[in-house]
């Protein structure tokens, strides 16, 4: 050390101050009880015993319900006392079959001559009637409260109010899932029945499905006209029916005419663009179909060429519909496309099928500047393609059958059946 530093260390400390001693204090003194703390733990550790899990038990809520003797459709007994707490189970009880008893929700209720009223003095709405492929959601119990909220407010208003309930058929819908349950239980198909049987089903599930719908529309307390319950395929809608098609047929608002549709080869039957799931594809896609153990590929787009009738040209086209091919009856290019021009009124020849010769036809349709700019037309098996199969009056070929075969004169192709 030097002579500085010598100086320093034999300098005598400087006392603390009582602020600095009150803190030094407090330090030391939780320092002593952290130690008899830790200390403490080490005793107790050793000794100290599991303690029991106790099950928390609530008691369940004890619900409320009306327990008097009430006949159906007899007044509700509104001496004893009320519960006290709120219960639906208690307050909607024998209600609403005293309603319907009284006719609260006839439209002639008090007395009146509904034939002699006035058209503003009438209040008249039909339910948007349930599939009866299932139950009511929560859909139903929104629409069918607004409607009821409508209906009670007429009322009020002194009209004479019809709401009629009902259900619908569903069609093809319930006939799906009638099939598959059938399937389900006794490993059988409607063809296995036989039409009447199967129809027999089908009215089966109707009443026993449509039964709890309106088993579930009560519950709702929708004040319903039921004297006048609907079904969409009970003789008299069935009638109406009928009578509403021949009528718009007389009048020929309506006509009978091939067209193209959706057809189901699992179903057997047409079935409407709405009951149609569309999907888009990119590329090569394998996809379950029905009736197959195994995917089939999809979006896959293939060319070909169809030689041009008394010369050495071809016109390449394609598609992502190959099978399609065997019902073509022309080929489209565009009025305005110099490619093709010289070929107006020529025609080609179709590969597989000798004996048809396809005319190439100009048609603003087309795309010139996608692929070759020339475009196969099938009319019978594509809604662009029929459209302009009727405007240049092309055949149409129909080479599918109801099962999905390939039928018709289309070679070795055609399934014999």
């Amino acid at each position: 050390m030097n002579g500085n530093d010598q100086a320093t260390a034999s300098e005598p400390q400087k006392p603390k101050t009582e602020k600095e001693l009150k803190k030094e204090a407090m330090r030391l003194a939780k320092l002593e009880k952290f130690k008899a703390k830790q200390e403490k733990q080490k005793v107790t550790e050793g000794e100290a015993k599991p303690k029991a899990n106790k099950k928390k038990t609530s008691e369940e809520k004890q619900v409320v319900t009306y327990d008097v003797p009430t006949e159906k459709g007899q007044r509700k007994d509104t001496k004893c006392p009320m519960p006290d707490a709120y219960s639906p189970r208690y307050v909607e009880a024998a209600w609403y079959d005293w309603w319907v008893q009284e006719g609260f929700f006839k439209p002639e209720y008090g007395g009146r001559d509904v034939n002699k009223l006035k058209y503003e003095e009438k209040f008249i709405m039909v339910i948007p009637p349930p599939n009866v492929t299932g139950s009511l959601h929560l859909g139903h119990g929104l629409t069918n409260s607004v409607e009821d909220c409508l209906a009670r407010w007429h009322r009020m208003k002194g009209k004479a109010v019809l709401w009629v309930p009902g259900c619908d058929h569903a069609g093809i819908a319930t006939q799906v899932v009638v099939e598959k349950k059938l399937w389900r239980e006794e490993k059988k198909t409607r063809h296995d029945l036989g039409r009447e049987a199967f129809v027999n089903e089908v009215w089966k599930w109707k009443n026993e499905k449509g039964h709890r719908i309106y088993d579930q529309l009560r519950l709702l307390g929708g004040s319903y006209e039921w004297d006048r319950v609907a079904f969409t395929m009970d003789d008299v809608r069935y009638r109406c029916v009928i009578e509403g098609f021949c009528r718009l047929h007389e009048m020929g608002l309506i006509y009978r005419s091939v067209r193209l549709v959706n057809w189901s080869c699992t179903l057997r039957s047409a079935i409407s663009d709405i009951e149609v799931d569309k999907r888009e594809i990119d590329g090569r896609t394998l996809i379950e179909v029905p009736g197959y153990t195994e995917k089939i590929e999809f979006g896959v787009l293939v060319s070909f060429a169809y030689k041009v009738v008394d010369s050495d040209e071809e016109i390449v086209v394609a598609t992502t519909r190959i099978e399609t091919m065997l019902g073509d009856s022309g080929v489209a290019v565009h009025p305005n496309d110099e490619r093709y021009k010289h070929l107006a009124g020529k025609f080609v020849q179709h590969p597989f099928c000798s004996e048809r010769l396809m005319p190439i036809v100009f048609d603003e349709f087309v795309d010139m500047t996608f692929g070759t700019g020339a475009v196969k037309i099938t009319p019978a098996h594509d809604h662009n393609d029929y459209e302009v199969g009727k405007r240049h009056n092309l055949p149409f070929i129909t080479i599918i059958d109801n099962n999905g075969l390939i039928t018709g004169d289309c070679g070795k192709f055609t399934v014999s059946t």
